[in-house]
């Protein structure tokens, strides 16, 4: 989903102790750090140590972080989310050749619970819905889909006979998804405070998760995406040196 925008930029989600912790986390490889150097990290966030301290109990006992010998990591779950965003920041693609991926669900009798469940995985796998039941996307990414969905749908490859870029309009709200990115890398410009750059490129990584990353021959002239992928890799290299530097001390 799109952040939403007002006219001052895009609203953006204050930051908790889990969320300050969970940022550096997903962002690290790998996922762990010592206890006493994740809670100095958070500190710099504006963030009280025994805030951050109760912060990592919480999770633990939740099972979003696992207490390893020196100190936590990500649980299993949180590493596929990691995995998701490594793929949305750094996507794999493949030259794009005409076709495209078309998924017909097939299965029925499923409750509320579960469409919603397969809509979102769909989602994920960044298809896009024509119409109910059919999700399609160009065939420009390197990655299978799980086998699981054989299950509940059908998988095709098809050459849908209306222009490409009128199709993936009509899927996609480009320009929606343009203009929050421009807004985006507005205000990650303006940020100078830690805990306000570490909020922002929360949202930019949140609206990189919704890119449907389209080939290039579909899309506007003037797509952000590019930038607002290498803005973030230099927050990224920015925040691993820093890690580095608190915990050597040099």
């Amino acid at each position: 989903m799109n952040e939403p925008v007002s006219a001052d930029g895009p609203a953006l989600r204050p930051l908790s102790a889990r969320s300050v912790v969970l940022s550096l986390l997903l962002g690290a490889h790998p996922p762990e750090l010592p206890a006493r150097d994740l809670v100095r990290l958070v500190e710099g966030f504006g963030v009280g140590g025994s805030t951050a301290r109760a912060a990592l109990s919480r999770m633990a006992a939740a099972g979003d972080l696992r207490r390893t010998d020196t100190g936590y990591r990500l649980s299993e779950r949180l590493l596929e989310r990691q995995r998701r965003q490594d793929e949305a920041v750094r996507p794999h693609t493949r030259a794009w050749e005409g076709d495209w991926e078309m998924v017909v669900v097939t299965a029925t009798g499923r409750g509320a619970a579960e469409r919603a469940d397969l809509r979102a995985r769909l989602t994920a796998l960044r298809l896009a819905e024509l119409r109910e039941g059919v999700w399609l996307r160009p065939a420009n990414l390197c990655r299978p889909l799980p086998a699981e969905l054989d299950r509940v749908a059908e998988r095709h490859a098809s050459r849908p006979a209306r222009p490409a870029r009128d199709l993936a309009a009509d899927l996609w709200p480009l320009d929606a998804w343009s203009a929050t990115a421009g807004a985006l890398l507005d205000r990650v410009g303006r940020a100078r405070r830690p805990a306000d750059r570490l909020t922002a490129f929360a949202a930019v990584v949140r609206h990189l998760l919704a890119d449907p990353v389209l080939p290039p021959e579909l899309l506007p002239s003037d797509w952000p995406g590019g930038a607002l992928r290498e803005a973030y890799a230099r927050y990224q290299r920015e925040q691993t040196g820093q890690v580095h530097m608190r915990i050597t001390g040099r």
